[in-house]
């Protein structure tokens, strides 16, 4: 499996790789900067990829058994052991980390108030969409109290710290995996990401280095799917 460098430096712009195969129209490298879908819920990363003097719209990458496929406009200039460029669209990149921090914020307040988790979720360029599973009368004023506090959290400035921790520490932190029915894969660790005093959650996903950079959260509609399924559709503004 390809290793997943925004794991590491969510803020990796351009990284170097190497080809180990390539099927059809999909490029497998040996690491990659690139977020494939449907992972955390979040859209893929689009980009580039150079090889032998041809630079390559990448768009999309998608898990492939375990794998990263990278889905090319053009495969000709890609073969096994061809040494490439990569390099994201960040200022897509850049929206979609602003909107998944915000989203553990949120999810870290209504867990805390109503030990609401999350159903299921989409974050795009231009907006996300969480599912809560919220047992509450008045849905909406939970949910829109919610966001008030989320904003106030955001706007302290807090660092948003990544590590790894060991499996079996890990599953001790309560509230550790706030998604609903979400099994943890077997790795030996998990990667964390912390925002101190706030939430502590695993998740795999790319994130801004600080709160602040999220700006607010903009309430664009809520909707009713269900007793307890209740969802909030939002986006980010400076």
């Amino acid at each position: 499996m390809a290793k997943l460098l925004y794991q590491y430096d969510s803020y990796l712009r351009e990284f170097e790789a190497t080809v180990v195969r390539v099927e059809g129209d999909r490029v497998f490298l040996d690491q990659t900067a690139f977020h494939p879908k449907p992972a955390g819920g979040l859209d893929a990363d689009t980009g580039w990829l150079e090889a032998g003097g041809a630079r390559v719209r990448v768009l999309g990458a998608e898990l492939a058994g375990g794998d990263v496929a990278h889905v090319v406009e053009d495969p000709a200039p890609f073969s096994l052991g061809a040494r490439v460029r990569g390099a994201i669209d960040w200022g897509r990149r850049y929206r979609m980390m602003r909107l998944h921090t915000a989203s553990h914020v949120l999810a870290a307040v209504l867990y805390s108030r109503h030990g609401a988790l999350i159903t299921g979720g989409h974050i795009t360029p231009e907006e996300a969409r969480d599912d809560f599973d919220l047992k509450v009368e008045d849905w909406k004023r939970a949910l829109l109290e919610a966001v008030e506090e989320a904003n106030a959290i955001l706007a302290r400035g807090l660092e948003v710290k990544v590590y790894w921790l060991p499996r079996e520490e890990a599953l001790k932190i309560p509230g550790i995996v706030k998604l609903a029915d979400r099994l943890l894969p077997g790795e030996p660790e998990i990667r964390i990401v912390e925002i101190p005093g706030v939430d502590v959650q695993a998740d795999g996903g790319p994130h801004v280095r600080n709160t602040s950079e999220v700006g607010r959260i903009v309430v664009k509609g809520l909707e009713s799917k269900g007793a307890r399924k209740k969802r909030i559709y939002y986006t980010v503004e400076p």
